[in-house]
Parts: C-alpha cells; structure tokens; sequence
C-alpha cells in the first residue's frame, strides 16, 4: 500500500513534466524522421519485428543477474568463503551490461507516454539509473580490493531496482504501456449492419460502434475495408489518421497498418490490427468477425 501511495505522490509531482519532456523529446529526435515517421532504428527497440515490445525481456537481465549477485554476495558474506566471489562479480557485470539494453529499449517505447505515464516512467527510468551508478561503483570497489563497501553498495542497488520495478510493473499493469489498447470485446459471428454503402464515399475514414466494438470502415480504390477502429500501441483513433500506399497510419504516433490484413508496415505498435469480413448487400456494407462459415 505505502508503494501504491509513492506511485500517486509521483504522479502529482508536476515539477517532473519538464525535464520528463526534454528527455523524451531527445529521444524522438533521434528516433523519428523529420516527417514523423519512426525511424527502423525505434521500430527495432520497440521490437516491431518480436511481436511485442522488447523492453520488458531485456529488464531480466540486470533483475536477474543482480539477484544472483545479491544471493552470491551473501552466501559469501554467510559463509565468509571467496569461492563466491568471482560469481558474484561477474553476475555485476553482466546486469549493467543487460541494463544499458534495457535503458535504450525503454527509452523508446517511453518516448510516446503522456501525463501520468511520462513521470512514472521519468522516475523509472531516474531509479534504474542510479542502481547502474551504485552497481558500477560496487564493481569498481570490487575490483579495488573493498569487496565489503562493494557488497553494502550493491545491496543498496539492488533496492533501487525493487522499487524501480514495482513502478514499471505499475506502468504496465496499471497504465497499460506496453500491451495492445484494442477493446476486448469481440464482433459478433453473423453479419452486423455497419453503414450505408451510400455514405461511404472514396477515401473516407469513419468510425462505427458495432455491439460496443469501435471499427473503421474506409473505401480505397472502391474496395471497403473494416478493421479495429482503436490503435493498437496506445489507442490512438485510426479514423482520425490516413491512409498512404494502402495502409492506414495512426494520427498519433504514425504506426501504419495494411488495410487487406492489418499487419504492421512499421511501429511504434507491436501488435496488428483486427480486421473483419466484409460485404455490400441491399445498399448496406455488413461486416462480421473473420473466418465464419458462408
């Protein structure tokens, strides 16, 4: 509960929104094309080509490896024999190489959060920065002969990691980043009335609720095509976007999706859109979920 409460005092730091701003806008620089486009450098951190966000994988490294250093630190310290001692340094080592990966992919996908999530994720990222500071102190001391301040520092990184963790555990799990903001409720089997073939003109975009689903129903080259109204990567509404070269592209963080099957083209989003089986039949474009029997 006391984390719960430091995860709300967090939120209403509004002190934290500039620096937060400055870094994420350092980092779309680096990662977006001057039309805003996301380069392949930010689709490979974001682990477009994984099929989910690569982040979360690469955190269990430096967890991992720093958990092993903790238990071979102590074991040591319990049995005050050395024979644990080179385990232990190089389980060090490999964290904060593991981290330095975990810190780049994490800065991409962060990149794209507003509001609560950008200072949860500022703070985030603030902790797992000073644990690598404390953990390459430790190593230096280490490797200097002062195993014993080596081990103290670590423990205290490795406290920093708990609580950096159960924030990014939060940011998922509470605000969603990282997992797919298509609603989870499924479009009926049989075919459901989505609009007059009337009203849908060339090149137009609109955005119909059938039972409680948002979908997106377009014309392009007199073919309609429906797919998940909501953005898979952080909801953003695909109506409001465009489409270019046969795909839409979300208006917020220009993800494109194929309007034939929903496969991404290119990120930030890792997971595909929905798409739906489509007809005109009595002056009415009638949609159902794929793969139902005639």
């Amino acid at each position: 509960m006391e984390l719960l409460e430091t995860m709300n005092a967090i939120e209403d730091q509004e002190w934290l929104e500039a620096p937060s701003e400055t870094v994420a806008g350092a980092v779309s620089k680096i990662l977006t094309q001057p039309g805003g486009q996301p380069t392949p450098l930010s689709d490979f951190l974001n682990g477009v080509w994984l099929g989910h966000p690569l982040h979360p994988m690469l955190t269990d490294i430096p967890v991992g490896a720093w958990t092993m250093t903790l238990t071979l630190d102590g074991l040591g310290t319990i049995s005050r024999r050395s024979r644990f001692n080179a385990g232990a340094d190089t389980a060090l080592a490999v964290g904060l190489l593991g981290a330095l990966a975990s810190a780049v992919t994490g800065a991409a996908q962060w990149q794209y959060t507003v509001g609560r999530q950008r200072r949860l994720g500022f703070t985030h990222a603030a902790l797992n920065i000073i644990a690598t500071g404390l953990y390459s102190a430790s190593l230096l001391c280490r490797l200097r002969g002062r195993r014993g301040v080596g081990k103290a520092i670590a423990a205290l990184g490795y406290s920093m990691v708990v609580v950096s963790g159960y924030i990014g555990g939060g940011l998922v799990y509470g605000e969603r980043l990282g997992v797919t903001h298509i609603p989870e409720q499924e479009l009926p089997d049989t075919w459901q009335h989505a609009i007059a073939d009337d009203e849908l003109h060339e090149g137009d975009l609109k955005r119909v609720t059938i039972a409680d689903v948002p979908v997106l129903v377009t014309r392009q080259q007199g073919l309609v095509y429906t797919l998940a109204a909501t953005c898979s990567h952080l909801g953003g509404p695909l109506a409001e976007g465009k489409v270019e070269n046969g795909c839409v592209v979300c208006p917020w963080h220009g993800s494109r999706f194929r309007l034939n099957d929903g496969r991404i083209v290119n990120g930030p989003a890792t997971f595909p859109q929905p798409v739906y089986e489509t007809r005109v039949r009595d002056g009415k474009i009638e949609i159902r979920a794929m793969g139902q029997e005639q």
